[in-house]
């Protein structure tokens, strides 16, 4: 009988190790140091400081983009009060305030650009953003995040930027710019496309968005 109950309890505590171990390892914020899932990177803190922070500034991100669409203008990010303070939400028990405001910034960023996305020339406002060194360039962080693996929209921002950047110097250097929807290359969006990265109109989404940044960075002479 003693040996019967020391084996039983032998396994009861090896179950509850693994358990536990088990839920340490589900539950950390740790294992995606790198990009999470939702498509923007993680740059560390809490797993409630970064999905707050992403909350709270895309739906103002959102909130302001609707209001200039209704307006039919384009805003720089920086232009808003909440932009700038990026601390709705927050709270001293989420952890460094810092952190929380990028997180803020970034979600922001998306949420304008998906309730008003600039039409392909971008000319409205995109004088005004470069003076006040606002480009993009190749910071993929800087650009939307709507849905899709980290694969799907590295590639198709990667190959929009580049066949852009090319498209733009030399309309640059012709003293030509073209509306971008005669452009074959960005009627298409399907440069180094595979389906294994996974839904095609939304790496179309993406090329497109990398090709109107990359063609204005081109023909800036950027």
């Amino acid at each position: 009988m003693r040996l019967k109950s020391s084996f039983s309890g032998i396994v009861m505590v090896s179950f509850l190790t693994v358990g536990i171990v088990f839920n340490a390892s589900a539950g950390s914020p740790q294992g995606h140091r790198n990009r999470d899932l939702d498509g923007y990177p993680n740059m560390g803190g809490s797993f409630d400081l970064r999905q707050t922070a992403l909350n709270a500034g895309f739906n103002e991100g959102s909130k302001e983009g609707r209001k200039d669409r209704d307006k039919r203008r384009y805003s720089d990010y920086r232009d808003f009060g909440s932009y700038q303070k990026a601390d709705k939400d927050y709270s001293s028990k989420l952890g460094d305030r810092d952190l929380y405001q990028r997180y803020f910034r970034m979600a922001f960023e998306s949420g304008y650009d998906t309730e008003n996305p600039r039409p392909g020339g971008r000319d409205n406002n995109r004088q005004g953003d470069y003076d006040r060194g606002n480009r993009r360039g190749r910071n993929w962080d800087r650009y939307g995040s709507y849905g899709g693996s980290f694969d799907l929209r590295q590639t198709a921002l990667n190959a929009g930027y580049n066949e852009g950047i090319k498209q733009g110097r030399n309309d640059g250097k012709k003293g030509r710019r073209r509306n971008l929807s005669d452009v074959s290359a960005y009627q298409k969006a399907t440069d180094d496309y595979s389906s294994k990265l996974g839904d095609k109109e939304l790496y179309r989404r993406y090329y497109r968005e990398g090709f109107e940044n990359g063609y204005e960075d081109g023909f800036r002479g950027y």
